[in-house]
């Protein structure tokens, strides 16, 4: 590791113990370790305001029109109890690091430049929540789709009607596909929607119109003029200027900068819009960012269609050998446009927000009319290249060679840029995640901006999983397709789970190896997940009568298979995609039918006979939501010194809506105290789906480098190597450490002194005592003496043993002190010491000196007695499963 500074390159300020440093490609300490965060984004729930799933239409357009409610208690609740619950929760798992998404809705609803700085001082209250149980914190500036008024979220919904749009008419049109008024708004059904139907919407023409007039409004609507500038500034300048003005405020709160807030993420899965399409006339030949599926519009038609014409296109389905043409469907808007009537704003002002439209700009017709592109009386497309050039190559000699646009170099970099000097205004030190469209190369970018304080932030799904909800014996290399790896799509087949995994862990490395265009940078995967409705919700009980009803193993290969991709020579950061506290089995995380939460509330186990909560059913998610959102209606919330008392913001959530027959408080399960459990695993696995998958063993911070992360799930086996180099020997802050030198004349750390070590979390939900798990327990054998594994041992230096005790750890709220814990772990090293400290392993080993070859060293760390089996899991295995319990080496042919 390179010297680390002890002055911070972006401010040429004195470093503090508790610096995040982004040197030789990794997060790195002060005492020069490099780290590893592994955590989760809190949370899905932000994408709305508490009450308004997506799912909602009962005065959804009302609302927006008034200019929306507040997101106050997004994501957590403050003042219930069930904020210092869910990050317990999220910290026992493992948890360091937090993605925080907050929309620009959540910001500046009601209008251009009217900031809910209520909400501000809210969001610095969960923040300080969050740097109290430890967490470090990156800002994620959320969309999907572009707003919650074209489908996903993100902006507020006076953007639209500053383009000049009138969204009600968007699903009469197909110009976005709502989820509220899916398929018919007249009859709406929106349990209805398939999978991912809300992704299409980025091949849509609202969005793609949208993001056009984002990016590159000056080039390509230069008569789309409001306030006197360019449709592009007007927006960029108030999106930016709405999160620096919470950049202002957590920077005001004087204790979370650098602490708890390390740094900023740019705008979440942007898109090109129309930038660059060579033909309007064409759908895209490569199944990138625009998923095909249902019935899918060329933009031409969609032009046509956005001008309310009637118009015959393709319809797709998408199925385990992906998109597929199914036919042809007609969509007859019957005249209605999205395009806002001229009456909307007298005398070209529009009444409530105030803006003034210039001259050249006509409501109610196609902006893409207006600039040429194509003749609304005819249909005829004149240019159908039009976002393929700049607008001025129809001045260019004829013959001239003309460069096509490249919107992430011509549009995504300076907006990213503008973006950058902003936050920095407010944050200097921050590290700037740089995240460019989904699987789009960064481009290279300014070192005065990136100002040696970044890292590149990408995301990864397995596509297949996601789409078909179903854990499939084959998969494809997604990432090499896009890319142009394969001349067919067969060269990128996978078949069979190790060729599935290795191919995982091979994209996740291309993705890596893209941190290089920025520098010497460190990658971090900003959102990776799978759905948990999977199988048509078997694990919830809907189907083969229940059966299957608590049994997430489909669930935990997917999870597991996607998260060891993280491991191996990888050693990647990630925040997993989300942790939703009011996730429920009927509506999944509230938000398009999507269901990735780890957590849900109609998963926690049942306490009682008399509770008619019981858990994976329609009427008690019905139930919990309910009171939930009657308990925040009747809440106050109390804001910071800068803020006063806010009243809680009414449910617009009917009983009509939901499954049951009453709405009774007091049978909802109490989730705001821990008083619901009597140990750390019953804690830890109570309403979590997969969690072995995802609470997993991982070198927190390496003195060195990790080589080789790997975790065996089946056998509770954790193995790690790591690098030594002569530059990593650990620098202590506090003190100057003496070393001795061993035989082989490396430095070893002063017994009396303990220089800083490599730190490794082993999770409870593996490592469990048996009186930890209690009377969960299936069966656990317990072996006194291990067989050590195959590793190159120096017998001067092992130590090897088990613990049956976990101390608990100063100040460390989690798990909760009263809760029974303990571990049962065997050790085994290949060189120097180690010791226990809560769920935290200590391992200290020599570290060459200058001049000496670099040393390699191994630790494995296994369950004392094998595996924890549970009951529940045992309930769900077959015979020679359970025949396998115990077995060492039983093999199922």
């Amino acid at each position: 590791m390179p010297k680390i500074p002890a002055i911070s390159p972006a401010t040429g300020e004195p470093t503090h113990s508790g610096f995040v440093h982004t040197l030789d490609g990794n997060f790195v300490d002060s005492h020069g370790r490099t780290l590893l965060f592994r955590g989760v984004n809190l949370s899905g729930s932000s994408k709305a305001p508490p009450g308004e799933p997506s799912y909602l239409l009962d005065g959804f357009w009302e609302s927006a029109e008034a200019g929306g409610n507040s997101f106050i208690s997004r994501p957590l609740n403050l003042h219930d109890g069930s904020a210092d619950v869910h990050l317990a929760r999220l910290r026992g798992w493992g948890f360091n690091i937090l993605r925080y998404p907050v929309t620009w809705e959540a910001l500046e609803h009601e209008g251009p430049g009217i900031y809910d700085y209520d909400f501000m001082d809210y969001t610095i209250q969960v923040l300080r929540k969050c740097k109290e149980y430890g967490f470090k914190v990156y800002m994620d500036p959320h969309q999907d789709t572009w707003s919650r008024y074209c489908g996903g979220s993100g902006a507020p919904y006076w953007t639209l009607a500053a383009c000049g749009m009138n969204p009600r008419n968007f699903t009469a049109t197909q110009s976005t596909i709502l989820h509220n008024e899916y398929p018919l708004a007249h009859e709406p059904d929106p349990a209805s929607v398939p999978a991912m139907m809300w992704s299409t919407n980025y091949g849509r023409l609202a969005p793609q119109t949208l993001f056009t007039l984002f990016f590159a409004g000056r080039d390509f609507a230069p008569n789309c003029v409001i306030d006197g500038c360019n449709i592009q500034d007007y927006l960029q300048s108030h999106y930016i200027e709405a999160f620096g003005q919470l950049a202002d405020k957590i920077r005001d709160a004087g204790d979370l900068l650098d602490d708890c807030v390390i740094g900023w993420d740019s705008l979440n899965e942007s898109s090109e819009g129309l930038v660059g399409y060579p033909n309007l006339h064409l759908l895209p030949a490569k199944q990138g960012s625009t998923l095909k599926k249902g019935p899918t519009p060329t933009p031409a038609q969609s032009l046509r269609l956005g001008m309310g014409q009637a118009q015959t296109v393709e319809n797709w389905t998408f199925n385990a050998f992906g998109p597929r043409r199914a036919g042809s469907v007609t969509i007859d808007p019957k005249g209605l446009t999205i395009w806002a009537d001229p009456s909307t704003e007298p005398d070209g002002v529009h009444p409530r927000y105030g803006w003034r439209r210039g001259p050249d700009w006509q409501l109610g017709v196609d902006i893409w009319a207006q600039h040429g592109v194509w003749d609304i009386e005819t249909g005829y497309v004149m240019r159908p290249d039009y976002f393929r050039y700049l607008p001025a190559v129809e001045f260019s000699t004829p013959g001239e060679e003309v460069a096509e646009v490249e919107f992430v170099a011509d549009y995504w970099a300076p907006h990213w840029q503008a973006w950058a000097r902003r936050i920095r205004k407010a944050h200097p030190e921050a590290i700037h995640f740089v995240a460019p469209p989904v699987f789009a190369q960064p481009p290279p970018l300014p070192v005065e901006d990136l100002a040696g304080r970044c890292a590149y932030s990408t995301h990864y799904y397995d596509g297949l999983t996601l789409v078909t909800r179903h854990w499939n014996w084959f998969n494809a290399d997604a990432l090499g397709l896009l890319r142009g790896k394969y001349r067919t799509k067969l060269q990128a087949l996978r078949i069979g789970e190790g060729a599935i995994r290795r191919s995982l862990q091979a994209q996740l490395k291309m993705l890596k190896d893209d941190a290089l265009i920025l520098g010497t940078f460190p990658t971090m995967i900003g959102e990776i997940g799978i759905p948990f409705d999977m199988d048509e919700r078997r694990a919830y009980g809907w189907t083969d009568g229940g059966r299957h009803k608590g049994d997430f193993s489909s669930q935990q290969h997917a999870l597991d298979a996607s998260l060891n991709a993280m491991d191996g020579p990888n050693s990647l950061s990630y925040t997993m995609w989300t942790y939703c506290a009011d996730n429920v089995h009927s509506w999944g995380d509230l938000w398009n039918m999507e269901d990735l939460s780890l957590w849900s509330v109609d998963d926690l186990r049942p306490r009682g006979k008399s509770s008619l909560y019981q858990g994976n059913g329609d009427n008690s998610s019905a139930l919990l939501l309910a009171a939930h959102r009657a308990a925040q209606s009747r809440s106050t919330v109390r804001l910071g010194a800068t803020g006063g008392i806010t009243p809680g913001y009414p449910s617009q959530l009917s009983l009509a809506t939901m499954p049951l027959a009453a709405n009774d408080e007091a049978r909802m399960p109490d989730i705001t105290s821990f008083s619901r459990w009597g140990s750390a695993f019953d804690f830890l696995t109570d309403g979590a789906r997969a969690v072995k998958a995802f609470s997993r063993p991982y070198p927190i911070a390496t003195v060195g480098i990790p080589t080789d992360i790997r975790f065996d799930v089946a056998k509770a086996e954790f193995r790690l190597v790591v690098r030594v180099r002569a530059e990593d020997a650990p620098v202590s802050i506090s003190a100057t450490t003496t070393r001795p030198r061993t035989r082989s004349g490396s430095s070893v750390d002063d017994p009396k002194v303990d220089p800083p070590a490599t730190e490794i979390f082993l999770p409870i939900v593996h490592f469990a005592a048996d009186h930890t798990v209690g009377s969960l327990l299936d069966k656990s054998r317990y072996k006194d003496d291990l067989p050590p594994p195959d590793l190159d041992i120096d017998d001067e230096l092992v130590r090897s043993r088990s613990n049956e005790t976990l101390r608990g750890v100063a100040h460390a709220p989690y798990p909760p002190h009263p809760l029974r814990n303990g571990l049962a772990a065997a050790v085994f090293i290949s060189a120097g010491r180690w010791e226990l400290d809560g769920t935290t392993l200590r391992w200290w080993y020599p570290v060459p000196r200058v001049g000496e070859p670099d040393l390699e060293y191994t630790i494995v760390v296994a369950r004392r007695g094998g595996r924890i089996v549970t009951k529940e899991e045992r309930g769900h295995q077959g015979f020679w499963e359970r025949l396998c319990i115990g077995a060492s080496d039983c093999c199922i042919m």
